[in-house]
């Protein structure tokens, strides 16, 4: 049986996701930067190739990010749907309601 205890903390699960994943694609950003800076002003080749290590380590991040997100939104909305069937209305309700908003209009839009 779903609970609003339960409901709140798969919210809080697809909020934390959302929020890691905007983070790893800060940084890939950053370190896409980072890179192209040290390409253009000619760094010692050694340097160059850790830097894209880690550049490559943080795009391996993004997949399982998405995909631990998806699992989280389609776990909420279960949850969200047997709320509603049972009738019930409250403000956990309409957070995650906006949550589920929030991703799948993530999820709707191409990724990078």
């Amino acid at each position: 049986m779903a609970t609003l205890k339960t409901l709140k903390i798969k919210t809080g699960t697809c909020k934390r996701v959302l929020k890691e994943l905007h983070s790893y694609e800060k940084e890939v950003d950053r370190e896409a930067a980072k890179t192209a800076d040290m390409k253009e002003k000619g760094a010692d080749p050694y340097d160059l190739k850790q830097q894209e290590n880690v550049l490559a380590e943080s795009r391996m991040m993004l997949p399982d990010c998405r995909k631990r997100l998806e699992s989280a939104l389609t776990d909420l909305q279960g949850m969200l749907a047997e709320l509603e069937q049972s009738g019930q209305e409250g403000d956990e309700i309409r957070e995650a309601k906006t949550v589920v908003k929030d991703v799948e209009a993530l999820f709707e839009t191409p990724t990078s």
